[in-house]
């Protein structure tokens, strides 16, 4: 890991939480940890990361997975971008399979080993960043056909061209340096 992942834990149980917090501090800008998935989405909201480690039950003696699948989903429908490393202490294939189908970038059994953990944040980090650039890169691919295409409706007429796209002209002129147009 670079040191400059954003990270956030998602573990009920607190001696857990903070063995993750200490073995991922040193590797991360910053970890940020919740005991419970009842406020997902605030903090997903809160601000940007980069790996959400996150439990599969938060529930005491439930072993479904059921929690932690459910947090995945409503995780990836706030972000698709955003990589997802599931943990569980009671993991079998199944589990697994259906964790990776759902959308988990991995999935580590409880215990794990430091470096195994670090290992697979670092690799979701990487994952998340892959993804996002490639959002961008299609965003700009977009921005510039649009823009391609207001001024050959306009025969390169900047101001039409603006109004159309709904940009200023000093706007509009940016965006075309920005793709050398």
């Amino acid at each position: 890991m670079t040191g400059d992942a954003t990270i956030l834990i998602a573990e009920d149980d607190a001696d857990v939480l903070r063995a993750a917090r200490i073995a991922l501090a040193p590797h991360a800008a910053r970890v940020e940890t919740i005991s419970t998935v009842d406020g997902l989405d605030q903090i997903l909201a809160s601000g940007r990361f980069d790996v959400v480690l996150l439990d599969m039950n938060f529930v005491s003696g439930e072993r479904s997975g059921g929690d932690g699948l459910n947090a995945l989903a409503r995780t990836r429908a706030f972000d698709p971008c955003l990589a997802v490393v599931l943990m569980t202490a009671y993991g079998g294939v199944a589990l697994a399979v259906e964790a990776l189908k759902r959308g988990a970038a991995d999935f580590i059994l409880k215990p794990w080993r430091n470096d195994k953990l670090i290992a697979a944040v670092a690799a979701a980090a990487n994952i998340t960043r892959s993804r996002r650039e490639k959002e961008t890169q299609h965003l700009d691919a977009v921005e510039r056909s649009a823009i391609e295409r207001a001024l050959a409706r306009h025969e390169g007429n900047i101001s039409l061209a603006a109004s159309e796209l709904g940009l200023s002209r000093p706007a509009l002129y940016r965006r075309m340096a920005k793709h050398s147009l």
